[in-house]
């Protein structure tokens, strides 16, 4: 990306936690079905690359691993129901998004995320017409966070938020190296079998 310029962003809402475990390497991926209040009623991809938006309304601490739930309470210490800004320290690059429809599939991942099974098992079971998309990223730490107006339309649940600011784009660096990039991906494809 080239530093300075400016352009209307879009961003992925996820809970604030998992943001933090894709910002810090401790996964690459993401699963969607869709948000309650999703235009198309289920999940698609509008974009290959895109800030992560952090969300903190509905995230549920049972639904995470234990050595993960501390994070979650970190997340909230740093939120402010009323706060006029949301921070944004991440983006993302879709390196692939695979679509599971099955527990046995799904199953095979736990040991990549850090969502306990009963969350995957909820994703899965939502929607249940739809697949569960499992997204792998490549993440980029943001050198300096970008602060964007906080607006109504960023409320509710949702997957995409389409930031109504023009935001500089900031220097980013990937969370991971390539090499240890192409570790976590190959992974991945091997507990599924691709």
């Amino acid at each position: 990306m080239t530093e300075g310029l400016t352009r209307q962003a879009i961003a992925l809402k996820e809970w604030a936690v998992s943001v933090k475990a894709l910002y810090d390497g401790e996964q690459i991926i993401v699963m969607r079905k869709g948000g309650i209040i999703e235009e198309t009623r289920d999940f698609q991809l509008l974009s290959q690359s895109f800030y992560l938006m952090p969300a903190y309304e509905h995230q549920r601490k049972e639904l995470l691993k234990e050595e993960y739930r501390d994070g979650m309470d970190e997340t909230l210490r740093e939120w402010s129901p009323e706060a006029d800004t949301i921070k944004l320290s991440a983006y993302a690059e879709v390196e692939r998004d695979i679509e599971i429809t099955d527990q046995e599939t799904l199953d095979k991942l736990r040991d990549t995320h850090i969502w306990t099974d009963t969350f995957a098992e909820e994703r899965l079971k939502w929607k249940k017409k739809n697949p569960l998309h499992l997204l792998l990223l490549r993440v980029y730490k943001l050198e300096q966070p970008v602060y964007a107006p906080m607006r109504p339309t960023y409320s509710g649940c949702k997957s995409w938020v389409r930031i109504e600011d023009e935001i500089a784009e900031p220097a980013m660096k990937p969370v991971l190296t390539q090499e240890q990039f192409d570790i976590e991906v190959d992974r991945i494809l091997s507990a599924l079998g691709r």
